[in-house]
């Protein structure tokens, strides 16, 4: 074994190989993953989607027929793709076992003057697994 002192040329050919094997690598990782939010998902307009926060402009309900034709495609997405994807939720439950509700309404009603408020409009919940996947979509009035 060699107990001679590192020298700076080694350290330096070390740096260099930690910067290529990690740094590098990591921030293109970074980098492919700060891609912007697609703007449709089918039929579905996603930027009319995403900026109707709420349904509270009634743009939501008149891509009902839109989103009903994308939802099988959008199970199986992780919480974050569906945070890209559809936007923030209007609203967020917890259930048991680790899972949640992501709630968009579609549309206008009490939650857009108080989102504390519990109101009846018609909404679209997305159950959200204990991994973090969408497993069901379900449509009714309010939150589930």
């Amino acid at each position: 074994m060699n107990n001679e002192p590192l020298t700076a040329f080694d350290f330096r050919t070390g740096r260099r190989f930690f910067l290529r094997l990690f740094i590098l690598p990591g921030a293109l990782f970074l980098l492919a993953s700060c891609s912007p939010p697609p703007d449709q998902l089918g039929k579905l307009d996603l930027v009319k989607w995403r900026t109707d926060r709420g349904g509270c402009n009634g743009v939501r309900a008149t891509l009902v027929d839109d989103f009903k034709t994308v939802r099988q495609e959008l199970k199986g997405k992780s919480s974050n793709e569906i945070g890209q994807i559809l936007g923030r939720p209007d609203s967020e439950q917890l259930d048991d076992r680790n899972q949640k509700f992501y709630i968009y309404f579609l549309e206008k009603g009490v939650h857009c003057e108080d989102p504390k408020v519990k109101t009846d409009s018609r909404s679209v919940a997305l159950r959200i697994s204990a991994i973090g996947l969408v497993t069901e979509i379900t449509f009714q009035r309010g939150r589930p």
